[in-house]
């Protein structure tokens, strides 16, 4: 994806001619938001007040969510516009991300289906990390479906013992044949029980390093062997799934890069995961409570004018501009690309800023925070304080972005590893 498309039989459509035509499909198939004066102002009391981080939704509103989206999504990918810098083969329109930005711009003037973590994982995680390492054959088989949402991937990484230490988990794949039995635990599948597909990392080798003995695969999670058990959260929802392996079987075209490194696959997948810099409009938008939320709900509860809230408020959208600047930056490093260490940076100031987020609206609302009095935008808020923390861990805990930071960009050295070089069976568990 790279910011100069492919050759295509013509010469490239310019971003105004794009734009125009895009408007007038978004004019017949969207629906303009109700506040035409600003699209990112928040008309107190008025439609829903979500900001919430993680869902809080029964089963059956969240897959009525997903289907939203989905439909959503398809609908644009009758005209290539889900996928606008995508190449042409995989459905996508072969532009640049200059257009897709612009379509990402006329999009936001719209009501949009809303956002889960499974169709962003599936369009900007999984279908990025197959570019890079799936075989002809593998693009030609998921691509296409994985950015229209026709079929949806959740990751299969996180393990109860091997959470921010990724690179210690344990489920096996066993070479049995042309086939790989799979045994073993994951956790924290976000969207899996509703997913047809599993990015999977799996231990195939217990006598290399840790890092050296894993492979990636894509497996059906509908298949004999697999178990989807749903996990609730304390926010209410139970988006997360544990995922189970009992001697289950896949055959070796599943598997994603060449044995043994996984560990770069995972590195791709969890880059992108990290890399906040992408506006190309998928219509999600971002989870939790943003400036504008913070901002209308001090002004509905008239605390504008104290002057220690008004300092607290100040930071606020300090960090909410700098976060836009360095978003901004990530993108033009990144040039379409798989993000490097500024992923890092990136993931830390929007995790820092939900962190700040939660505390100045524990300070605006006091007891109103956790007391259901039915007014609208304030017990609300309670989804955000309750998941945010949540994020300070998903794609890599703050602590490991801070040492991927020290040891990439500032040259410092390593954190101590008593596990350096030896086989992953040696380690101690």
């Amino acid at each position: 994806m790279d910011d100069v498309a492919p050759v295509l039989s013509g010469p490239m459509q310019s971003v105004e001619e794009f734009s125009e035509e895009a408007a007038a499909w978004l004019a017949e198939h969207g629906t303009l938001r109700q506040n035409e004066s600003d699209k990112k102002d928040i008309v107190w009391g008025e439609g829903d007040f979500s900001v919430s981080v993680f869902h809080a939704l029964s089963h059956e509103d969240e897959q009525a969510l997903i289907e939203r989206i989905k439909s959503w999504t398809q609908k644009k990918a009758e005209k290539g516009y889900h996928a606008i810098a995508w190449p042409v083969e995989y459905g996508g329109l072969g532009l640049t991300r200059k257009h897709a930005s612009a379509f990402a711009r006329l999009q936001r003037q719209y009501e949009m289906p809303g956002g889960h973590e499974i169709t962003g994982v599936t369009t900007g995680l999984v279908a990025p990390t197959i570019n890079v390492f799936g075989t002809d054959e593998q693009k030609a088989r998921w691509m296409g479906d994985f950015l229209a949402t026709r079929e949806l991937c959740s990751q299969l990484f996180s393990e109860p013992g091997a959470g921010s230490d990724l690179a210690s988990l344990a489920c096996r794949a066993e070479k049995d044949g042309d086939e790989w039995v799979v045994n073993g635990q994951k956790v924290w599948s976000s969207g899996a029980q509703f997913a047809e597909w599993g990015e999977l990392i799996a231990r195939t080798d217990v006598d290399a390093p840790k890092h050296k003995g894993m492979t990636a695969f894509i497996v059906p999670l509908d298949h004999p062997g697999v178990e989807v058990r749903p996990i609730k959260q304390m926010s209410g929802g139970a988006s997360f799934n544990e995922v189970f392996f009992n001697d289950a079987r896949f055959s070796d075209d599943l598997r994603l890069g060449p044995v043994g490194e996984g560990w770069k696959v995972a590195l791709t997948t969890l880059g992108f995961e990290r890399d906040h810099s992408d506006d190309s409009g998928g219509g999600g938008g971002r989870v939790g409570g943003g400036w504008q939320h913070v901002l209308a709900t001090a002004q509905a509860l008239g605390k504008t004018q104290d002057p220690v809230l008004r300092q607290k408020l100040a930071d606020v959208y300090i960090n909410h501009r700098i976060e836009g600047f360095v978003n901004r930056r990530a993108a033009d490093l990144a040039k379409g690309g798989t993000p490097g260490p500024e992923g890092s940076l990136t993931k830390l100031v929007w995790t820092e800023q939900m962190t700040r987020v939660s505390n100045m609206i524990g300070d605006l609302l006091g007891p109103s925070l956790i007391a259901d009095s039915g007014e609208w935008g304030t017990y609300a808020w309670g989804e955000h304080v309750l998941g945010a923390p949540g994020y300070r861990i998903a794609g890599g805990s703050d602590e490991v972005q801070r040492n991927i930071i020290g040891e990439r960009v500032l040259g410092l050295p390593g954190e101590p590893r008593v596990d350096k070089g030896i086989p992953w069976k040696d380690v101690p568990r």
